[in-house]
């Protein structure tokens, strides 16, 4: 079945998708920015780099990072982050429903050979 992905321009030169989702969702199950960027397989520095593109594009922080030390580091996300986490995927479910008619057809062309 052909499946929809989204992105969204927020800016000449910002943009939010699934990726840059997935890493605020991991940061949020995990309580760390290495943590998630391990579970996505990327290094830290990319990780860091994509939530501080994000922090600018947003103009106030989306994840709260505490410097590791004797207790360790740790992030969360900021109640704008995880409001960005809840929109992005609620235009997701809306875009997906609105689509789904169009998407069977396509299958259907697909099946059709």
């Amino acid at each position: 079945m052909p499946s929809l992905s989204l992105r969204i321009n927020l800016d000449p030169d910002g943009r939010i998708g699934p990726g840059k989702i997935e890493l605020l969702e991991q940061i949020a199950s995990f309580g760390s920015i290495s943590a998630a960027a391990r579970g996505m397989e990327m290094s830290y520095k990319h990780a860091w780099d994509l939530v501080e593109d994000m922090n600018r594009v947003f103009g106030k922080p989306l994840v709260s990072a505490q410097t590791g030390g004797r207790k360790g580091g740790g992030a969360q996300l900021t109640a704008v982050g995880l409001a960005v986490v809840s929109r992005f995927r609620a235009i997701e479910r809306a875009a997906a429903a609105a689509a789904a008619t169009h998407m069977e057809a396509l299958q259907a062309e697909i099946d059709a050979g």
